[in-house]
């Protein structure tokens, strides 16, 4: 018997698996695994929801005209250059399916996102990697990389999962080094988390021509990782072809009215942002302590890298970690097998790191 038979490059992809949020047999799970506000969604967000929920047999706005006008209008951007999605990962996807196919390639940095790798092979193309250094990508190597079949550039910046981030005046030349066809993709998912002078989400060069588009999330500062919600904003040539394949109804109802009131709550998104200036320190200089690596981040969390002595190792690590209820991301995935992302949680959840990674490291 025959079956239909996927297109070529398909079964190679290795499908993403996101961090677990139970343990068979433990009752109190501790979730560190996935990035997530660590204080929940702003309540007002919360009481969108709860309102919206009588017209849910309603289209949603297919434009996202609220939500595209609000952002446009604190960060003085053109609101018809936006684009909204089903969380930033439907966005990548899109801008692969749209300016990548077989025979092209698809670069980004050794310990970039794998959401980059999957986009590609599954619109036909060649995932390409560049060293990095320092767990830190580097425009040199980049540039290096870049062939006759690259089409895209994409650059986690921060990066997931190292918490590393690249200087603008980096980006800047990166984006002056890549031929002018090749599309340059900022992720900046984690940019408000960073309270560097020297960093931006690099909105400015996207204003300066039409090849470079940022991405940005609800799911990290907001807290809206369940409802799926992002948005880009690009060049007009880039946002209109963006805009002819995305589905017409891409976001959901709930997504853009929980959206837009977290999006408004700066108050609450304040508050976030000192929980995790506080604890992210404050967490990294705590495991650090115990002769543990800690990647300098500039995200809502810390990539530990531990030794490779028996009964100490990562895998070891995740395992005690788990028996006591607290799950964290392993890294084989993503080429860094002696490391363990930690995820800045509550207070109490922080301490009880400290407190399990203590009672390991001392056992």
């Amino acid at each position: 018997m025959t079956a239909p038979a996927p297109r070529p490059g398909i079964m190679d992809i290795r499908p993403y698996i996101g961090g677990e949020s139970a343990i068979e047999g433990v009752s109190r799970i501790i979730k560190l695994s996935s990035n997530e506000g660590a204080l929940g969604p702003s309540p007002k967000a919360m009481e969108a929801l709860r309102a919206m929920a009588p017209e849910m047999h309603r289209y949603p706005d297919g434009g996202a005209e609220q939500l595209r006008k609000a952002i446009a209008a604190r960060y003085g951007l053109d609101a018809d250059r936006i684009v909204c999605g089903a969380g930033s990962d439907e966005l990548l996807g899109m801008l692969c399916r749209s300016y990548a196919g077989p025979g092209d390639e698809v670069l980004y940095s050794a310990h970039g996102f794998l959401m980059y790798a999957i986009a590609a092979k599954s619109c036909g193309a060649t995932p390409v990697t560049a060293p990095e250094v320092d767990l830190t990508a580097n425009v040199d190597n980049l540039l290096k990389a870049v062939t006759p079949r690259t089409r895209i550039v994409f650059l986690a910046n921060p990066n997931n999962p190292t918490g590393t981030y690249l200087p603008a005046s980096e980006v800047e030349r990166l984006r002056a080094g890549l031929p002018a066809h090749v599309l340059l993709v900022i992720d900046a998912a984690y940019a408000e988390f960073v309270s560097r002078n020297d960093y931006t989400s690099g909105i400015e060069l996207v204003e300066a021509g039409d090849n470079t588009v940022v991405c940005r999330t609800f799911s990290k500062m907001f807290a809206l990782g369940g409802l799926r919600l992002g948005w880009a904003y690009g060049p007009a040539n880039v946002v209109g072809v963006l805009n002819r394949v995305r589905n017409p109804f891409n976001v959901g109802s709930a997504a853009l009215a929980a959206g837009l009131a977290a999006f408004e709550d700066t108050e609450y998104a304040d508050l976030c942002k000192r929980h995790n200036d506080y604890w992210m320190p404050w967490l990294s200089e705590r495991v650090a302590a115990l002769g543990l690596t800690v990647v300098p981040s500039v995200g809502n969390f810390i990539l530990v890298r531990f030794p490779a002595t028996p009964g100490k190792d990562a895998a070891r690590a995740d395992a005690f970690l788990r028996s006591k209820g607290v799950i964290v991301r392993a890294m084989g995935a993503y080429g860094l097998g002696d490391c363990l992302r930690f995820t800045i949680g509550t207070g109490e959840e922080n301490q009880v790191v400290v407190d399990t990674l203590t009672e390991f490291v001392k056992a």
